[in-house]
């Protein structure tokens, strides 16, 4: 925990760290070439001040002048030797100083760094709460208008526009839901009444038969294009869940003995808890074992395994049934895709049972994916954080 800790901090300063390193290399460069500088001048004017000028004063332009005397040449060493004791002492001092001072324009360009970004800060932390639940909130910067505040503002107007689409999809959904359930209710209704009625010839019923089945189809389109829509907005419930106790429950929904082609399922079930909604988890749980038992074959067989691995629950459905080629396992989970492309035999399904699993489990966090088995059929995997501390 505490190596994790300190990963993050450091590398949610890694921006400030390296305009640390940038200001203290461009300090200590452009001190370097003033201290070089500064020692070419210094030691040119002590050159021409002290040596040059006792070199004139020995030797004047006569003609009586002779060879220097040995303790004029002994004076003039010394003085040479002290002008480059001067230029060295200059120079370490010099190095000390700009060590000294280069580790405070290290502090001061970190303290610079941290208040010019600190604005960004706030637009990172408003990006990572963003969730549909958040768009109401606003950065709102304050101060002059530079770059960074057009950045916030800017970030501010996106929210705008986004609170706005959510919400047209929230009222679309709810209008939908009423207006798009209510005629096919009365439908049901009107055909079921029909079917009661004594006087209605054989012909009629059978019409009102299929028109039954060709509602009850609808029903189960609108019902999936419903639950994909709200399965993939932000949950609004999220507690721990019992998930054994999810599927479980899913398990009593199913029949496996009722349909043209029974199935024999084979389970393996261990307690796990995740964090979420427990009646998506159920569906979730639902529409994986339905896709199995429709696409099986007579006396098939249905493998569904619960278990923790690394922390995550992971739910495993395996199924018997016919080949899968690979390159069509992943359109599997797009809306109203089935397996050879098969739009037609809508006797199967909307198409939509895949795609609600995934929409379910990427709103929980998590991932699911499938792989064709060799000998026939699939083997889908749903992995969901715990998301318990």
């Amino acid at each position: 925990m505490i190596v994790d800790r300190g990963r993050s901090w450091w590398s949610s300063r890694r921006l400030r760290l390296r305009l640390t390193l940038l200001y203290g290399g461009l300090f200590f460069v452009a001190g370097s070439i003033l201290l070089w500088l500064t020692y070419l001048i210094t030691g040119q004017a002590l050159n021409q001040q002290f040596v040059t000028g006792f070199r004139k004063i020995q030797n004047p332009p006569t003609d009586l002048a002779a060879r220097p005397m040995v303790e004029d040449v002994i004076f003039q060493g010394d003085i040479e030797n002290r002008a480059g004791n001067v230029l060295s002492e200059m120079v370490r001092s010099s190095m000390i100083v700009m060590i000294l001072v280069g580790v405070v324009a290290l502090v001061l360009g970190y303290v610079v760094a941290d208040r010019a970004l600190r604005p960004l800060d706030r637009v990172t932390e408003a990006a990572q709460r963003l969730s549909e639940s958040t768009l109401h909130e606003r950065i709102g910067l304050r101060g002059p208008p530079d770059e960074v505040r057009r950045l916030a503002d800017t970030f501010d107007a996106m929210l705008e526009r986004l609170h706005r689409v959510f919400d047209a999809q929230r009222r679309f959904i709810a209008n939908a839901s009423h207006e798009l359930r209510t005629p096919l209710a009365i439908n049901r209704t009107v055909l079921e009444v029909s079917l009661e009625e004594p006087a209605a010839s054989e012909d009629l019923k059978a019409l009102a038969r299929a028109l039954l089945g060709t509602n009850a189809r609808y029903e189960r389109l609108i019902e999936g294009l419903l639950l994909l829509a709200q399965s993939e907005q932000e949950l609004t419930v999220r507690r721990p869940v019992d998930l054994e106790q999810v599927i479980r429950t899913a398990l009593e929904q199913i029949d496996l003995q009722s349909r043209k082609r029974p199935v024999t399922l084979h389970q393996d079930l261990r307690p796990v808890l995740v964090e979420g909604d427990p009646l998506f988890l159920e569906r979730c749980v639902f529409n994986l074992l339905e896709n199995a038992i429709k696409h099986n074959v007579r006396d098939g067989e249905i493998w569904l395994a619960l278990r923790r691995q690394g922390g995550d629950a992971v739910v495993t459905v395996r199924n018997t049934g016919p080949a899968v080629p690979p390159y069509e396992v992943d359109e599997l989970f797009e809306p109203f895709s089935r397996l050879h492309g098969d739009r037609v035999r809508s006797f199967k399904g909307a198409g939509l049972g895949l795609s609600i699993v995934r929409a379910i489990v990427r709103a929980h966090g998590g991932q699911v994916a499938a792989v064709a088995r060799p000998e026939g059929g699939l083997s889908v995997t749903v992995r969901l954080p715990h998301g318990l501390s």
